[in-house]
């Protein structure tokens, strides 16, 4: 039989002690973020539809990017045992430089209209956490403003080939003064994706106001008061505003563009360069073949070509064809720690992640920023010790097994 008594106060307040209440509000809805859908919710109810549906959505039917999340939600691990795991080191070099983690911000457009912070924001919680921040040619903070937010940090500058190509020399030429360290030369855009979800929501730049987006920004006061004193939104690389995203991209970016671009632009840039949006092995060959530092496998994250193929599942062949010639740099998809290890694991030198920036500036700014990179850096953290590795170094394909779903028809 169990003794039973009558139970004593100081017992149960020793049993039973409550949180201190916070008080900042933005601290409290970050704190209580664990993952980054959890980021995303908040972005969701904090941000007007037109901003946060330009940034949650893709291409058309979305076929691309729910095919890359899925790709890499249908990982198996095989973790090791009996290694001593009780100090991980999750750094890495990258492109000629360190990185405290395997992972950089991803170049993104109109930052500014998700929060006013902007690029400001990601590039300053870039340069704390020790990794790179790419900035877009549709970014809403000029180059130079980038560099006094990270000032000491690894800035790279991701560059669309315009009609106007002195407009695109000017900035490889702007970029290149301003200390930045690598060119992301993009080759996936001649024309814009069908960006359904902009379309259906009148998303132009500047905002285009309409009765039902007046009507789904009342309850976000807050993104007003931002919005209305803040600097005017505008890009800060282009002259050119007015209409809808596919409006603005088809009128600046050239369909013309051609493997001539990439030799000027090489001769142009005194840094490194990596050719971002390669989407098949032959094309990676090629880039190997010309010296080419870097290969961001990546399909614009779904948002241009729509069944476009999946860079988490395309990473192998390539890996295996000019993994040792080249680094080879992942995108698209990554939502989670786990998402960058196993990358790492099947031959991908570094990452990047794009939305999940995003989602963490529009739950809080800079501090979502941080938040968002710190629910990353934990997760991936994890990882290695419950695979029982200590450095990304002993990373190898034997740790991952990509689950296929989705098998080509053989002919």
């Amino acid at each position: 039989m169990v003794e039973r008594q009558v139970p004593r106060p100081a017992e149960i307040f020793e049993l039973m002690k409550f949180k201190k209440p916070e008080l900042d509000g933005r601290k409290r809805r970050l704190e209580s973020a664990l993952t980054i859908y959890d980021l995303r919710n908040i972005a969701k109810r904090r941000t007007p539809a037109a901003a946060f549906d330009y940034t949650d959505g893709a291409a058309e039917g979305e076929l691309s990017l729910a095919r890359a999340r899925q790709a890499f939600e249908d990982v198996e691990f095989h973790p090791s045992i009996l290694h001593d795991v009780s100090h991980t080191d999750p750094s890495t070099t990258i492109l000629g430089g360190p990185s405290a983690l395997p992972f950089g911000i991803a170049p993104t457009g109109f930052t500014r209209l998700m929060h006013t912070e902007g690029e400001t924001a990601g590039a300053s919680a870039a340069g704390a956490a020790g990794i790179p921040f790419i900035l877009s040619t549709l970014g809403t903070t000029s180059i130079e403003d980038v560099k006094k937010a990270n000032p000491t940090g690894r800035n790279w500058f991701q560059l669309y080939v315009m009609r106007d190509r002195q407009i695109s020399y000017g900035l490889v030429e702007r970029a290149a003064q301003a200390g930045f360290d690598t060119l992301f030369f993009t080759v996936d855009t001649p024309v814009a994706g069908a960006r359904l979800r902009d379309k259906r929501n009148g998303f132009s730049i500047p905002p285009q106001l309409t009765p039902k987006t007046v009507i789904n920004a009342l309850p976000r006061p807050w993104w007003w008061w931002d919005f209305l004193t803040t600097p005017k939104l505008e890009f800060a690389s282009l002259s050119s505003t007015g209409g809808t995203v596919g409006e603005l991209l088809d009128a600046a970016m050239d369909p013309t563009i051609s493997w001539d671009d990439l030799t000027e632009i090489r001769a142009l840039w005194p840094g490194k360069i990596a050719v971002k949006g390669v989407q098949n092995v032959e094309d990676a060959k090629k880039l190997a073949s010309l010296g080419i530092d870097g290969i961001v496998l990546s399909n614009h994250g779904g948002r241009q070509l729509d069944r476009a193929p999946i860079p988490f599942r395309l990473l192998p062949d390539v890996v295996r064809e000019v993994g040792k010639d080249v680094e080879i740099i992942l995108d698209t998809g990554i939502m989670n720690g786990a998402d960058i290890i196993a990358s790492l694991a099947l031959g991908a030198k570094f990452t990047l992640t794009g939305r999940a920036y995003l989602y963490g500036l529009m739950a809080g700014g800079r501090q979502g920023v941080d938040r968002a990179i710190q629910i990353l850096s934990d997760q991936l953290i994890r990882t290695m010790k419950l695979l029982q590795v200590a450095s990304l170094d002993e990373l190898t394909p034997a740790h991952v097994t990509q689950l296929r779903r989705l098998e080509p028809r053989q002919l």
